[in-house]
């Protein structure tokens, strides 16, 4: 896959977790996948992840399951 940062060949997807929102409208959304080129070290999204990622949010209650999580703070 050709990195459209940078233009070389060997950017690969990997899936990863983002976080939305805080507190009671924190949305979590798993297997996003994410370019990342090994060459310049930049990731990125896609316009038609991206464009998912919206159509999640806007309709969470009909794709989202309650889970509980753990949550600590980084201090």
């Amino acid at each position: 896959m050709m990195c459209d940062i940078c233009g070389q060949e060997g950017a690969r997807i990997r899936r990863v977790a983002r976080s939305y929102g805080k507190g009671k409208n924190l949305l979590v959304i798993e297997n996003v996948p994410v370019v990342s080129c090994p060459d310049c070290g930049e990731s990125y999204l896609t316009a038609e992840t991206l464009h998912e990622i919206e159509r999640i949010k806007l309709h969470r209650k009909s794709f989202a399951v309650e889970r509980p999580i753990e949550v600590a703070s980084f201090a």
